[in-house]
């Protein structure tokens, strides 16, 4: 067990006996599996790194750049367009093949369960079919879930708060490789097969991120596969703008929403955004759409013709029946808190539930064990509600995809049928376009009941899914009730339609558990290619932000919090001003000379103690006359690429060193620079120099340590920094911030609290 003295304060000076606690907490905890890991919200991880969003000027940088002449610029710029549009191509596909197979293994899973029930509906022994069924659900999801848990944890749920996490730039290991890429895609076809209650749409935006961010590079460094081409784009921040415009293609490949998915990487994903971005994300997004709906109308057999957009397509709405009148807007604003307040509740639930599976649920057979338990659940659920249900509809005219009769009378079905018996894209489609009268309230208050629950506990599984066709469900069920129970009060009068009230009651609970409100809004007027629902849908989602807000933060937020991910948010806490750098940086500095031996060079890089990623670099003959100022900054990436290519001072006057080095070796080592364990550096070579004044930024971004915590946030987060140095009134380095040392501040309660770090 770790005690809480355990997870230390790291406050000014406490950095010298850390090491030396650490040290010692290694030696006492034996390398096992604890059945408890402690875990509080109050901690933030030191386990994620930053990405180097701020461009390193150093004088190789400025020759490249310098060479460039306008023409060459041209074409690269013609290469982002090019990048864009293959993500949308590449995007759209993926979606294609999810879309495809979902609809063929869902298809067969149910004829054959359908088969299954009939037969013993008239022979007696139904709990044959629930078996079946369980069983056939539960080994899918064991299939899913062992995947996900053994090969690739990352691709675990929707994939959002990660992505959100990369751009705001944290570096999450693995999230955006190929492999996580092929388990998410395999991960969400047998999770949404399995009948487990989520949807598709959430790890698409995870899907068209690694796209993204392996065809901007030019190379799979899993396949190890260099096509020599991109090259310029070899470096965080080009890779971020690629992955924005991935996460949006994704969106509008989900819901054939493009102007959706730019506006949902502008206002959950992106935390960088400038103008040019916007149309690029764009045309991302407008391809992607397209080559999804050129690939379904060729395969639905209607070839060339492209107006069934999106994997989910909520039917169009007519305007003649659908009117709404100005009576009804008091109505949607109650539909809006009633759908903040349960998404709140679904957050809260989802939380403790989350806190629950962190400490205890941390095992990779665990986790598959309690994926199959809910696939099980979910199955015997569905089975038992539809069982009990005596809701009877006439089958003429119905649109069901797999009626089923159980006990109803021939010609009819069982309506509650339509609801569980389905995927849950489907469903949704039945619970806004049904006409009047389809459901019984019974089945729908049941109905709205069980799937919250269900949908709750399946948040959070390893397995790949999304959260989105869940909520647009429960939401849409409490809304088609709220309409029924409206024309009874009101004695039937014509504005009740329910499929319209199932629609506001879709966004308000979709609202109220993610907390967007500009994206969703043009979502679900692009979904159902209705613009004038478009006021009464703002309305509702703005009160359910404002309702759900006021209890608990969304869903993605939360989750990210969970993960003590140090999160970046737009603005410093906003009583902070009493705090100034010297209080938040991290001292004292490893600071290396610009012409350093190469032995100080490895001990300090293997230092497990200590592992920093960048080091200011200090003029290199401190006499009495002059101070040891700041001159630049190194990394470590930078570092370990001049020890592997052994560019020493010595060698190069030797003329032993076969070229200079150039930019090129240190894109070819991105992403993935070799550890320094790997790097050999023999005895006599650790006596040589090595000059670092031409790899090294020569203008590092720096704040006196009198700047007050607003303002060295804010010049943090605007420029994407990964170190900001602290220097004293001689320019002498007397401290560090970093990613961490800013997200450790944040408003609780209370009011302002700092966050503990630990090694977790």
């Amino acid at each position: 067990q770790l005690t809480p003295s355990s997870f230390l304060r790291i406050g000014q000076l406490s950095n010298v006996d850390l090491n030396e606690d650490i040290r010692e907490l290694e030696t006492e905890l034996p390398r096992q599996h604890p059945n408890e890991i402690p875990h509080n919200e109050k901690l933030l991880s030191l386990k994620y790194e930053s990405l180097d969003y701020d461009n390193s000027e150093n004088q190789l940088f400025l020759e490249e750049e310098r060479r460039i002449n306008h023409t060459a610029f041209r074409t690269v710029e013609i290469k982002r367009w090019v990048i864009c549009a293959m993500i949308g191509i590449l995007t759209g596909l993926v979606a294609c093949f999810i879309d495809i197979v979902v609809e063929n293994l869902a298809g067969l899973k149910y004829r054959v369960v359908k088969g299954n029930i009939d037969k013993f509906t008239e022979k007696g022994g139904l709990s044959f079919s629930l078996l079946l069924w369980a069983t056939l659900n539960a080994s899918v999801v064991m299939v899913g879930s062992v995947i996900v848990a053994f090969i690739e944890p990352v691709a675990a749920g929707s994939g959002i708060p990660q992505i959100k996490c990369y751009l705001n730039g944290v570096k999450i290991p693995h999230v955006v490789r190929l492999k996580t890429l092929v388990i998410k895609v395999c991960g969400v076809i047998l999770s949404v097969v399995g009948g487990l209650a989520v949807g598709k749409e959430g790890p698409m935006i995870h899907s068209g991120a690694v796209i993204a961010a392996g065809i901007s590079q030019g190379r799979s460094t899993s396949l190890k596969r260099d096509f020599k081409i991109f090259e310029y784009f070899r470096r965080d921040t080009e890779k971020r703008d690629f992955v924005s415009a991935g996460a949006a293609a994704g969106v509008s490949a989900a819901f054939g929403a493009p102007v959706g998915g730019v506006l949902f990487s502008l206002e959950e994903g992106a935390s960088f955004w400038n103008q040019f971005l916007t149309w690029r994300i764009f045309f991302a997004s407008m391809i992607s759409t397209f080559t999804l709906n050129s690939v379904l109308s060729v395969y639905h057999g209607n070839a060339w013709d492209l107006s069934s957009p999106g994997l989910i397509n909520f039917g169009r709405f007519d305007n003649e029946k659908m009117g709404y009148t100005i009576q009804e807007i008091p109505i949607f604003i109650f539909m809006g808190v009633v759908g903040g307040i349960l998404g709140a509740l679904f957050n809260a639930l989802n939380y403790w539930l989350t806190m629950f599976r962190i400490r205890y649920i941390h095992r990779p057979c665990l986790q598959v064990v309690e994926a199959m338990l809910v696939a099980a659940v979910t199955a015997t659920v569905g089975f038992v509600m539809i069982y009990c249900s005596r809701d009877c509809q006439p089958i003429q005219g119905s649109t069901v995809a797999y009626p089923l009769q159980l006990f109803c009378a021939d010609g009819e079905y069982n309506s509650m049928a339509t609801a569980f018996f389905n995927t849950p894209e489907k469903s949704v489609v039945n619970l806004f376009h049904d006409p009047p009268g389809s459901y019984n309230p019974m089945t729908l208050g049941m109905f709205t009941l069980m799937y919250f629950f269900l949908a709750c506990w399946t948040y959070g599984l390893t397995v790949s899914a999304g959260v989105f066709i869940p909520s647009l469900l429960i939401g849409a069920a409490w809304g088609r009730l709220f309409g029924i129970s409206l024309s009874y009060l009101t004695k039937g009068s014509i504005w009740a339609d329910p499929g319209k009230y199932a629609l506001m009651g879709a966004a308000a609970q979709l609202g109220g558990i993610v907390r967007m409100t500009l994206s969703l809004t043009v979502i679900m007027m692009e979904a159902t290619g209705n613009v004038t629902y478009g006021f009464p849908i703002m309305l509702v989602l703005m009160t359910a932000k404002i309702v759900g807000d006021y209890f608990v933060e969304g869903l993605y937020d939360m989750h990210i919090q969970l993960q003590s991910v140090p999160f970046l948010h737009w603005e410093a806490p906003v009583t902070s001003h009493s705090l100034t750098a010297r209080e938040v940086m991290s001292a004292p500095v490893t600071c290396l000379r610009r012409i350093e031996r190469v032995g100080t060079v490895v001990d300090i890089l293997s230092d497990t103690s200590s592992n920093h990623n960048g080091f200011p670099v200090v003029e290199s003959n401190p006499d009495a006359t002059q101070v040891a100022g700041l001159r630049g900054l190194i990394l470590r990436s930078q570092l370990i690429v001049l020890l592997k290519h052994k560019v020493f001072v010595e060698r190069a006057n030797l003329s032993l060193v076969q070229r200079r080095l150039k930019l090129k070796d240190f894109r070819d080592a991105y992403p993935r620079f070799p550890p320094i364990q790997s790097i050999h550096v023999s005895q006599d070579e650790r006596e040589c120099m090595i000059d670092l004044s031409e790899f090294m930024n020569p203008s590092p971004y720096t704040v006196p340590q009198e700047a007050s915590l607003p303002r060295v946030f804010k010049l943090f987060r605007a420029l994407g920094l990964r170190h900001l140095v602290v220097v004293d009134n001689r320019n002498e380095v007397v401290g560090m911030v970093t990613r961490k040392d800013l997200a450790r501040y944040r408003l609780g309660k209370e009011g302002l609290e700092e966050l503990s770090l630990a090694q977790t």
